[in-house]
């Protein structure tokens, strides 16, 4: 296809590539009749301006803030991190840097302070994970009035106009474990939903896999006869994690399916080891190296992938297209949801391949 130039523009529109320019950028005086009459050429010919181009040869800077959960406190953040550096290695020849700030993911207080932090930047974009809904919601207005763009990864909150969100669809991940556990075990049995170290009502993304796993049985007129217990779980207090699932266990010994809907899917399946519990199948999340550990010796049966890497990855860059580029971008972008087993661990373990998958 032939590259269309300003220049062939204004030779057919009988202008200067000046006049062709200030329509593009919409600067400068430009009658309406010359104005349409460009932008009926342009349609015509189906240009597309050089984004690229344009951008490198600005001196302009911008400045973005990730706001994401620290790795030292859950490896499942080691990912979104590795994709954020990726992009803003990328996009560092466009003038763009990203500053990390990252929070402890089970401490509201940290959250708030980081994201005070990031604040205080003065940021031209802002990634974010607003894993606490409550929290995050004084920023969401914050930032809508300073008319800072921000795009939200691995948890949805449409009602405050993000300019996009990246990420999993956590419903459908929910229908999908309500398939795996309806297809793996025909003869309908109890199923524990596992929430582990989050306070359910301030976490929306776990809601939602609930209310998808719940809503499979439901809406297949099965949910009379599928038993679903729910439990939340404190880790951080390991005794008290014990306690919570011995009691569990001794009063339903009916029990087959553990949905876990977190990263943790690999505590149950420690748990279950050091019980000899041997009948019941865990599906959880995310391929961090714990659970692909059990996932590989058989002691967790199903992980959904929600592409954690590609989640910080496509987020600064839907920053960029918008920031550098001003391209109009999509306001959801879903990644796929993966089914990963023992059989086919191999393809997902290779970062490089990791990457290949966007």
């Amino acid at each position: 296809m032939k590259n269309i130039r300003i220049k062939d523009i204004a030779v057919k529109a009988k202008v200067s590539a000046g006049t062709v320019d200030r329509v593009l950028h919409d600067r400068g005086n430009v009658s309406e009749k010359v104005k349409e009459r460009i932008l009926k050429i342009i349609e015509e010919m189906n240009y597309e301006p050089n984004f690229m181009a344009r951008a490198l040869g600005t001196k302009k800077e911008y400045h973005f803030a990730a706001l994401i959960g620290d790795p030292k406190y859950d490896a499942y953040w080691l990912d979104p991190k590795s994709g954020i550096q990726k992009a803003a290695k990328e996009a560092r020849q466009y003038g763009v840097k990203v500053t990390l700030f990252m929070f402890n993911p089970y401490d509201p207080g940290s959250f708030i302070k980081k994201a005070e932090e990031a604040s205080r930047s003065n940021p031209d974009g802002i990634l974010l994970a607003p894993m606490f809904y409550r929290e995050v919601l004084p920023f969401f207005e914050a930032w809508k009035a300073k008319e800072i763009p921000f795009v939200l990864f691995n948890t949805q909150i449409a009602e405050f106009d993000p300019l996009s969100y990246i990420g999993q669809d956590s419903y459908q991940s929910g229908q999908v474990a309500g398939k795996l556990i309806h297809y793996g075990q025909p003869n309908p049995p109890s199923v524990l939903i596992a929430h582990i170290d989050e306070e359910i009502s301030n976490s929306a993304h776990l809601t939602k896999k609930e209310q998808g796993l719940r809503n499979y049985f439901l809406q297949n007129n099965l949910s009379h006869q599928y038993e679903i217990i729910k439990a939340e779980l404190n880790l951080r207090n390991y005794a008290l994690f014990v306690e919570q699932l011995d009691a569990i266990f001794e009063s339903n010994p009916q029990l087959q399916f553990c949905f876990v809907t977190t990263s943790k899917a690999f505590e149950i399946a420690r748990y279950f080891e050091q019980k000899f519990i041997s009948h019941i199948r865990i599906i959880g999340y995310d391929l961090i190296p714990q659970n692909l550990h059990h996932l590989n010796k058989g002691s967790i049966s199903f992980l959904i992938n929600q592409n954690p890497l590609g989640q910080g990855y496509w987020g600064i860059n839907q920053l960029v297209d918008h920031l550098v580029f001003k391209k109009e971008i999509s306001a959801i972008k879903f990644l796929p949801l993966d089914i990963v087993t023992k059989e086919n661990l191999n393809y997902y373990i290779d970062d490089s391949l990791l990457y290949n998958r966007f």
